[in-house]
């Protein structure tokens, strides 16, 4: 048995590093946050981008309509003013010049046009390959949300977020540059809260009342914009 030990251990090592790769992708998904408007006529491509991320476990996409393409001719009927303060808040935190539609926000660290696919691959991919700095539990019970965080790293505060969202919407866009057109909108932000702060060290647990039985993202995230440290979903 002895002799097989050099020639077993390299493969047992590699196979190691891979399924902790893919385990970390899935227990620590990347978020990406789509900026995004029914009155801009990029952006289609961008929703549809979006879309196609729903189907897999290791990204949680969501969708945040902004409003200051309002005054084109269209009104978005999912734009909230509060999602263009979110995209001016990531903007002065980051040091951008602008704000844009499409623009994706990759786990609340760098931002990338929203219809270059390739550039948003990349992006998830690195952010992927991160190891988890904290370990996020979430669950429903009783028409409560109960969650549980346990720092991995020496822990820095941050915020709790509560996001919900709706998974799929037709729309029929009458005027504005989309005019004519019927669009599928998926993970369309319905309500954001910021709830609570943990200071990120030890293990935090709290419970919270949950109305409905829609999809659910608790996102934790560095105070003023910054990195998201972990997100888990429920569906």
């Amino acid at each position: 048995m002895r002799k097989l030990i050099p020639q077993v251990i390299p493969m047992t090592v590699a196979a190691w590093t891979a399924f902790s790769g893919a385990l970390w992708a899935q227990e620590n998904p990347v978020v990406v946050e789509l900026f995004t408007s029914q009155g801009c006529s990029s952006c289609p491509p961008a929703d549809a981008l979006l879309h196609d991320l729903a189907g897999r476990d290791d990204v949680i996409p969501l969708a945040l309509h902004v409003d200051y393409w309002d005054y084109i001719g269209w009104k978005d009927v999912f734009a909230k003013a509060q999602f263009t303060k979110r995209q001016k808040g990531y903007a002065r935190a980051g040091g951008w010049r602008t704000i844009y539609t499409p623009q994706m926000v990759i786990n609340g660290a760098e931002d990338v046009v929203g219809s270059r696919p390739m550039k948003v691959t990349d992006l998830i991919r690195k952010h992927s390959k991160q190891a988890p700095r904290v370990d996020l539990n979430v669950s429903r019970s009783g028409g409560k949300l109960l969650i549980t965080a346990r720092a991995l790293q020496t822990g820095e505060p941050c915020d709790i977020h509560i996001v919900r969202y709706e998974p799929l919407q037709d729309v029929k866009i009458t005027r504005g540059e989309n005019a004519g057109r019927s669009l599928t909108y998926s993970h369309i932000v319905k309500d954001w809260q910021k709830v609570a702060r943990w200071d990120g060290q030890g293990t935090y647990q709290s419970q919270l009342p949950l109305k409905g039985k829609g999809p659910v993202v608790v996102i934790l995230q560095e105070p003023g914009h910054g990195a998201i440290v972990a997100a888990a979903r429920l569906r």
